[in-house]
């Protein structure tokens, strides 16, 4: 599999990132989890309300030149390494739809699936009784078929937010266990 980054391996916040941080900025808990920080944007804005804080990336160099840069970092797929359950966790997906995964901060795979379902597997495991798992998709990815994925799960789930953006739309989805 051929996997490329941004140049110097950056990932900047983008329209994706603050439309998520327009949702989330008001919750608060003890253990909150940003899977796929890029950036770190995420990751600081939840050590603002949350007492420990954990964001997790699947490119070593990403994490080590965030741009907002927070502790407790965590070079993994997903949440696989952690054995911690969280309050709230949050994940601005590779949601896409591409026939091959070729750059792994964007590209969900067939359908716009098969990336976030394997960070849903992850995370599920990670989530506390009453926990949150708050996910970005588009209207260019098969969305629903993720929503129905996490109800198989035994997650309930709502759009929280939506936003019309110039070639897609912005989808908003809250999971709670």
């Amino acid at each position: 599999m051929q996997t490329k980054f941004l140049k110097n391996d950056e990932y900047p916040p983008s329209e994706d990132t603050f439309f998520i941080v327009d949702n989330i900025e008001n919750e608060k808990g003890n253990f909150a989890l940003d899977v796929g920080s890029g950036s770190g944007y995420l990751t600081k804005l939840l050590a603002e309300n949350f007492s420990f804080v954990v964001g997790t990336d699947i490119n070593f160099d990403v994490l080590t030149k965030q741009t907002y840069k927070t502790e407790n970092i965590v070079c993994c797929n997903g949440s696989d390494a952690l054995k911690i359950k969280f309050d709230f966790i949050v994940c601005n997906l590779p949601y896409l739809a591409t026939d091959k995964i070729i750059d792994i901060a964007t590209d969900g795979g067939v359908e716009g699936f098969e990336i976030p379902k394997k960070i849903f597997d992850s995370v599920i495991c990670n989530m506390a009784e009453h926990g949150k798992f708050v996910f970005v998709t588009s209207s260019l990815s098969n969305y629903q078929k993720l929503i129905d994925y996490a109800q198989k799960l035994g997650l309930k789930t709502r759009i929280m937010a939506k936003k019309k953006l110039f070639f897609e739309e912005l989808i908003l989805v809250e999971t709670i266990r």
